[in-house]
């Protein structure tokens, strides 16, 4: 099983040919200028323990990659290291769940989706147990390649009946989707932003609810829908494309499962404007073609686009190169709109 401290980090050159080095353990999404905070999951979690005698937390030799560690530093009597086991993680936190405790248990979204599927699926979902499943590197956040880089788990995770899936966009979303999901009765899947996460949406009035999406940018000309971090992105773009006289309205939709049909369907019936999802997954079975199942059923007439990552596995390399090459930079998804609004 391999770790990221097994691997060299990656090296590419960005446009003008700069060096680029980037590693899983360091990587961040955040730009030069913009404003971060450290590990929220692991704050909010050891903050939401000190009054949740229930909670627990189990990791799969990845503590510190995952943010756990400061849960772990904070309480350590309720910290379990199980080593590189997904599927005894998950077995582990099925018996600790029926036990009356709330795990949260942490890995690679890889390893959760690909290695411990059936355990999750069969020891807690099935028994609807409240396992909280947090994944670090979701999507192309890693420049490791196919082995790191979990670019189809919603794919995976979005048929498993009663589990519920959480894609946040930055440290608030984290913030304040951890209490929440800890409270859901049921099983959750959460994909993680960690380290140093953008904080994004404190300029929109913003409050996470397990289940609700939110406009958050109004626009005319176009209507994007995003999750995760191409939320951030498609935020970035639409000030890009306002300077040219094009309106774009953003609606963020961090719950996949169960998605907000009421909300989507409202915003995409104004105006007749085309719609647009953005999501750093594979176009294959994600929140696109969610939205999309949704307004066919339901008769809409929008156009309809995706801006997602190919049903390939990804190259190896740094980020900003590897998000310019696959379309979710913010100037990629800009230039994306752009030609398919001409």
């Amino acid at each position: 099983m391999m770790r990221d401290k097994y691997k060299r980090p990656a090296i590419s050159a960005d446009a003008s040919g700069k060096r680029l080095t980037t590693s899983a353990m360091i990587a961040s999404i955040a730009g030069p200028d913009q404003p971060t905070r450290s590990a929220p999951f692991g704050h909010a979690l050891a903050a939401l323990a000190e009054r949740r005698p229930d909670i627990v937390g189990l990791t799969a030799d990845l503590s510190k990659y995952t943010d756990l560690h400061i849960f772990a530093k904070a309480h350590p009597d309720r910290f379990y290291q199980m080593g590189m086991a997904e599927q005894l993680l998950m077995g582990a936190a099925a018996g600790m769940a029926r036990e009356g405790f709330t795990p949260f248990v942490t890995t690679y979204a890889v390893f959760a989706t690909r290695r411990a599927y059936d355990f999750i699926c069969m020891a807690i979902a099935e028994e609807m147990l409240p396992v909280k499943i947090v994944c670090a590197l979701p999507g192309l956040t890693t420049g490791y390649g196919p082995s790191h880089q979990a670019t189809e788990d919603l794919a995976i995770f979005r048929g498993m009946p009663n589990l519920t899936i959480i894609d946040p966009c930055d440290a608030l979303d984290i913030e304040q989707a951890t209490p929440a999901i800890a409270s859901h009765p049921g099983p959750v899947y959460l994909r993680l932003l960690r380290g140093n996460v953008p904080v994004v949406l404190d300029r929109y009035d913003y409050r996470f609810e397990i289940g609700r999406a939110k406009r958050l940018r109004a626009g005319a000309d176009v209507l994007v829908i995003a999750s995760g971090l191409m939320t951030m992105r498609a935020l970035e773009a639409a000030d890009m494309l306002a300077a040219e006289g094009v309106s774009v309205a953003v609606l963020h939709s961090p719950t996949i499962k169960p998605l907000d049909e009421a909300a989507i369907l409202e915003e995409a019936e104004r105006e007749g404007r085309p719609v647009i999802v953005a999501e750093n997954h594979s176009v294959i079975g994600g929140l696109g073609e969610a939205v999309a199942g949704l307004l066919m059923r339901n008769g809409a007439r929008n156009r309809f686009r995706q801006i997602g990552l190919p049903d390939a596995f990804l190259d190896a390399g740094a980020l900003p190169t590897l998000h310019d090459r696959y379309g979710l930079s913010a100037g990629a998804v800009a230039k994306t709109i752009r030609e398919w609004l001409r």
